[in-house]
């Protein structure tokens, strides 16, 4: 296993599967001891490092495949498949669903999903986008995820700055978050997707693709591409999810995928669903405990089982079972003064889960990528409606004071 959390070693030895972890340092402790059959502890994006401490290890300790359930760990899981011929999925399809200008590309010679874009490095090149194509345009990354360094320009007066902008941001965010050093070198335009947006959540079994869950997405923040609320199941018209999932299917062929889970996000346009990005991976943002909420599958489980027969494939989509919603919290940013109302949160009949990872004395970043969220709630409901309405009703139930820092 290639990166990730606690939960996924814990899992894959309920599952009765041994596990060798490869994982930062400072991200590996004693409470992985139990789980963990042996360790590799480094900079698991340095391949060069990475592959030959793997191909000693595979001599003595010979494994059946390299897994990752964390966007940084996807490339190197399937570089180690490859080069020792194990089972996965292959390079191509990995950098097909990481690299979004490689991947529409793709999709353009097979006439799926048709989106105007292009790679710039200046403003000229912006310029000539915009020429070509009105605003408003979306500029980000070519290959990053989790919402960051996404804008949108929506003025002709922002056109001549928005590469400075967009390379500014070189140097904001850590090492380790990034997929790749070169980030900023140059960027993705698009044309603009109206519409709102959903995700669709899938398993694949040997190249058959079922969908799991369609997840609804609200979104927010400065820029509006910040996530802060999901729900399930979705609330599009059966005739729109029908469209959406042979869309998925049709991508996913394309592309290659043959095992495990798929996260892939779709705009619905005025002109029809429109692929935005997709990975091979679970969807973040506790999307997976909606779907164990309201369809019983547990996703990750299914990921880490992938090829070892320890876990009956779906035949069909499962049916929803209720209703389930994860709302952020998004205090103003500065530093905590108080929490309040996490007790009676808790003790609410339609209460599942709540996460907190700040406390009096620590301070809330400003909301411009998914990783600046500070915690969320969890709520069930009898339908997807009910669930969204006691989501955000928790969610404002507790009470983070913050002051400016100083």
């Amino acid at each position: 296993m290639i990166g990730g959390k606690l939960q996924h070693v814990r899992k894959a030895r309920e599952l009765g599967l041994d596990v060798i972890h490869a994982q930062f340092p400072d991200e590996y402790d004693r409470g992985h001891w139990p789980y963990v059959d042996q360790a590799l502890l480094l900079d698991y994006g340095d391949i060069d490092r990475l592959l030959p401490l793997v191909r000693a290890l595979h001599t003595t300790y010979p494994f059946q495949t390299a897994i990752s359930l964390f966007e940084l760990g996807l490339l190197p899981a399937a570089r180690i498949n490859e080069a020792l011929g194990l089972y996965g999925d292959s390079v191509a399809t990995v950098q097909l669903l990481l690299d979004k200008w490689q991947m529409r590309r793709h999709l353009a010679e097979r006439g799926i999903s048709p989106v105007a874009c292009a790679v710039g490095r200046t403003a000229q090149d912006v310029r000539n986008f915009v020429q070509a194509h009105g605003l408003p345009v979306i500029i980000k990354p070519v290959r990053e995820s989790g919402s960051l360094a996404v804008f949108c320009i929506r003025d002709q007066t922002d056109v001549d700055a928005a590469a400075d902008r967009f390379r500014s941001l070189d140097g904001s965010f850590e090492a380790k978050d990034l997929s790749f050093t070169d980030s900023f070198d140059d960027f993705l335009m698009e044309e603009y997707l109206d519409g709102p947006e959903i995700s669709v959540e899938t398993l694949t079994f040997d190249g058959r693709h079922v969908v799991v869950a369609m997840t609804d997405k609200e979104c927010g923040g400065p820029g509006g591409f910040v996530e802060i609320g999901h729900s399930q199941p979705s609330r599009c018209s059966p005739e729109t999810l029908r469209e959406v999932t042979q869309l998925v299917t049709d991508f996913l062929d394309a592309v290659g995928l043959r095992h495990g889970p798929g996260h892939t996000e779709v705009k619905l346009t005025s002109r029809g669903p429109r692929i935005v990005e997709s990975h091979n991976r679970v969807g973040g943002d506790r999307i997976n405990e909606l779907a164990e909420v309201v369809y019983g599958v547990d996703m990750e489980r299914y990921a880490l089982a992938s090829g070892f027969g320890v876990l009956e494939p779906l035949t069909a989509s499962p049916d929803p079972r209720g209703g389930a919603a994860i709302r952020f919290l998004t205090p103003e940013p500065g530093q905590v003064v108080e929490v309040t109302g996490i007790d009676a949160v808790r003790a609410d009949p339609a209460f599942v889960d709540l996460r907190l990872a700040v406390a009096p004395g620590d301070e809330v970043p400003p909301l411009t990528w998914n990783e600046d969220k500070i915690g969320h709630v969890i709520a069930r409901g009898a339908t997807a409606t009910e669930a969204i309405a006691n989501g955000r009703r928790l969610a404002a139930a507790i009470h983070i004071q913050t002051k400016p820092v100083a």
